[in-house]
């Protein structure tokens, strides 16, 4: 079993992913704040209906949030008020994908949802940033919504 370790790095694309400290993620115990999570813990997911998860990085990086509202990508989606790194994957199955890639379901980088109103870009701030490792990438559920890690 590993701990979970924190670096700082400059933001790029690549690594301007990830979950903030407090967000819940679906697990078989309930929902667990996703700097609470360990390697072996089992991850509800909607690729798989449930993962191990194999490991659980920090980083801390200077970048701008994306801020979703609460109910604002459908009911209770997300759960509650979410922020997540810009590049983080959202699975999308509404309008908005059809819209942005002519699909019913999407992966989308969460700054492509961002509309200034329910989804907003925010400032520039030093973030702790949380990604989760699996043997293959997942769709699990953060706070409700489906994020693809």
């Amino acid at each position: 079993m590993t701990m979970t370790q924190t670096i700082t790095v400059p933001v790029v694309a690549t690594l301007a992913s990830g979950l903030p400290a407090g967000t819940l993620v679906m697990t078989l115990q309930g929902e667990v704040a996703v700097e609470a999570l360990m390697p072996g813990d089992r991850i509800i997911s909607r690729t798989m209906g449930t993962a191990v998860l194999r490991d659980v990085a920090a980083r801390v990086a200077d970048v701008a949030m994306v801020r979703i509202l609460a109910g604002s990508l459908g009911h209770t989606r997300p759960g509650r008020d979410l922020s997540v790194g810009p590049d983080t994957m959202i699975h999308i199955r509404d309008w908005r994908a059809q819209a942005l890639y002519g699909k019913p379901a999407a992966l989308i980088p969460a700054r492509r949802l961002v509309d200034g109103e329910f989804v907003a870009l925010q400032d520039h701030a030093l973030t702790t940033l949380y990604t989760l490792t699996f043997d293959r990438p997942q769709v699990v559920y953060a706070d409700g919504l489906e994020i693809c890690v």
